[in-house]
């Protein structure tokens, strides 16, 4: 679906950077280097004691490459009808936040859902916004977005529930967790994140939108840093 009239950074195949093998060469580099390094963090986590848990782990792992390739490979991709927001607040939110949990504690506490439902709120939004801004070529192209289905103006208004959703989500868990002062460091994040709501509100191009993705990446990424930081004691 991407073709010349595509906003945004080039892609490596549709703009001939690489050949369809080539593409397939490096898909299946990385699901076995990604495969090696899963094994050998499963191994030092788990060992040979909890072999129930490496496969668990294992069996989420052969998911989330089948999710990734079938976001948007062959016929029945799941990208083209618009339930890549469910995969991606699962998969970036509730399984990496909750899986990594468990990696390194060896359990899960209910309160947790909560910011896993932030990290999972803001991937979403990430990709909502990629939609946004694709709004006119995925509409042409028959890429039937979760926005495509909606409409421009109402999946804004998606954009600004998914980032209210996600500091609502961050706050009760700060509230209920909350023994020091600093646990709320990771609110400073919701700064830029808010800002970024204010312009895409006051964006009817969406061409224009496109230098927002990475603010809003970046921002998720400063929230999960500030929000490791003040519940480890560093500051």
């Amino acid at each position: 679906t991407d073709n010349e009239s595509r906003i945004g950074p080039k892609r490596a195949f549709q703009s001939k950077l690489l050949t369809a093998n080539e593409l397939k060469a490096g898909i299946f580099s990385s699901i076995i280097t990604s495969s090696i390094l899963v094994a050998a963090v499963l191994y030092v986590s788990f060992g040979k004691e909890d072999l129930e848990y490496i496969f668990l782990f294992g069996f989420l792992g052969v998911i989330s490459i089948w999710a990734a390739i079938k976001y948007t490979v062959g016929n029945s991709a799941y990208g083209y009808k618009g339930l890549g927001d469910i995969f991606v607040f699962v998969f970036f939110g509730l399984v990496a936040v909750l899986g990594a949990m468990f990696l390194y504690t060896k359990t899960i506490f209910w309160t947790a859902l909560l910011p896993a439902c932030t990290c999972g709120f803001l991937s979403t939004g990430v990709l909502n916004l990629n939609n946004l801004r694709d709004y006119e070529t995925d509409s042409k192209a028959g890429k039937n977005t979760l926005v495509v289905r909606m409409g421009f103006e109402n999946g804004k208004k998606y954009h600004y529930f998914l980032l209210f959703a996600a500091f609502a989500c961050l706050l009760v868990f700060i509230i209920l967790t909350n023994t020091v002062w600093y646990h709320y460091a990771a609110l400073i994040a919701f700064i830029p994140i808010f800002r970024h709501m204010a312009k895409v509100k006051r964006t009817a191009n969406a061409a224009q939108l496109d230098p927002e993705l990475k603010k809003l990446a970046l921002s998720t990424f400063l929230l999960a840093l500030l929000f490791y930081i003040s519940y480890n004691n560093f500051l």
